[in-house]
């Protein structure tokens, strides 16, 4: 198991470029299995999750080229689907959440899918109901064989429908999406996510001949065709990652520029940022934090607690809750946190609150932090990482902290970080992996 340690206490100077989206990747690369023809996509970023994934593509036979750096190319023309019975293809994909995503694609264009129960990050309970409930309404048939816990799919012709989504999922909305796009007939989706992955994901799409309206809203009309081509496409910047550097930079008083940034598809979270105090600065594409010796936590109107809380797009993403959880602790003030989504996302606090925070844990889905502002620094500690997001923010606070900390288990920071001690090294960080 892979560890940082991070010597605290040292500001950051200089440019940061942000990687492409994790979450828009893993949706654009399955639909790659929806053409027989080339697909290529730029800006694929190089992180654990979505290497995996390609590797699995590649074990099923797509042709994967990477001609340069952040480039591939995939044709699946040739898909071998007796893999898909293998235990190889069981053990890789279920330590694979968006693996989940290769069903619509396989379902639409060859009738069958396999899908063992996914992995990902312990943040509490994920079920795929969306995800199967939506593409049965198509016409597929789902077993579970509880013994190897997989699931099979079977449809020998898809049909387009109504459907009103029991959440706003954004993998399950993807999932059926490339599922009805090869559908016969008109698909409605109602109550579906309207993130900017899902965005990029059916301009992606339409480009391979797909006929899709109310992109951008909650509710996705699909007239289906009965075959897709090939195309180009280019993956946004990260937001998450966006939105993690604003924080590091506030919180290590650093002064920083993040390059690049795709400003007007990042929604309301440089505003929320805002409301935590610290000043975010729009140039042109980039965002400029200045050094903050301070910042001051904004109140509601009457002077009650600020509350900062998650919801669908264009609502703040959940992936972030983690990140603005650990800057409030160098603010002045107070601000409750409401993860609304995962009930297991918040239990790393204990983590900060042995580095000196505070933070009273209300329940598994709220936490109020009690910014000290300067008055008292966090001091490092010897942490785990138990998922992607808490564990970029766990790097965040020991950076900010006195001393040295050691954060094992960073392959779940990997998962989602492409080469992250080495990027923030260049600007100043002090983190030694191990």
């Amino acid at each position: 198991m892979s560890s940082f340690v991070i010597e605290g206490g040292y500001r950051l100077s200089g440019e940061i470029v942000p990687q492409g989206a994790k979450n828009e990747a893993l949706q654009v690369i399955c639909a790659t299995l929806l053409t027989p023809e080339k697909v290529t996509i730029h800006n694929v970023p190089d992180i654990l999750d979505v290497n995996n994934l390609i590797q699995l593509l590649r074990d099923m036979q797509v042709k994967v080229e990477h001609p340069a750096v952040g480039t591939y190319t995939f044709q699946a023309d040739d898909v071998d689907l007796n893999y898909l019975g293998t235990d190889e293809f069981l053990r890789k994909s279920s330590s694979l959440r968006g693996s989940v995503m290769i069903v619509g694609p396989l379902v639409a264009r060859f009738g069958k899918a396999l899908l063992p129960k996914p992995g990902g990050d312990k943040i509490g309970r994920r079920r795929l109901d969306t995800h199967f409930v939506g593409i049965q309404k198509l016409g597929a048939d789902f077993t579970y064989d509880p013994t190897r816990q997989l699931y099979e799919i079977q449809a020998k012709k898809l049909k387009g429908t109504y459907m009103l989504l029991d959440e706003a999922s954004v993998t399950g909305t993807a999932n059926i999406l490339m599922a009805a796009v090869l559908a016969e007939g008109k698909t409605t989706i109602y109550n579906a996510a309207c993130e900017p992955y899902l965005q990029q994901l059916s301009s992606m799409l339409i480009g391979m001949g797909a006929h899709i309206s109310g992109v951008g809203s909650n509710l996705l009309t699909i007239e289906g065709v009965s075959s897709l081509g090939g195309t180009t496409h280019t993956i946004l910047p990260d937001m998450i990652e966006v939105g993690s550097f604003i924080g590091m930079a506030a919180m290590t008083g650093s002064d920083i520029t993040i390059k690049n940034t795709g400003y007007d598809k990042l929604g309301i979270i440089p505003d929320a940022f805002r409301r935590l105090g610290i000043t975010v600065e729009q140039v042109g594409d980039d965002i400029h934090v200045p050094t903050h010796d301070s910042y001051q936590i904004d109140t509601f109107i009457d002077g009650s607690i600020m509350t900062i809380a998650d919801a669908p797009w264009p609502g703040l993403t959940p992936d972030l809750l983690s990140v603005f959880l650990v800057v409030a602790t160098q603010a002045v003030g107070s601000v409750l946190i409401h993860q609304k989504m995962f009930e297991s996302r918040l239990f790393f606090v204990d983590k900060l609150i042995d580095m000196g925070a505070q933070i009273i844990l209300c329940d598994p889905h709220r936490a109020t932090v009690i910014g000290l502002g300067n008055r008292f620094k966090l001091r490092g500690a010897n942490m785990v990482s138990p998922d992607i997001r808490a564990g970029i923010a766990l790097l965040i606070a020991a950076m900010s902290a006195e001393g040295t900390s050691r954060i094992h288990n960073i392959d779940q920071i990997d998962r989602g970080y492409q080469n992250i001690d080495q990027r923030l090294n260049n600007i100043g960080a002090r983190i030694t992996r191990l």
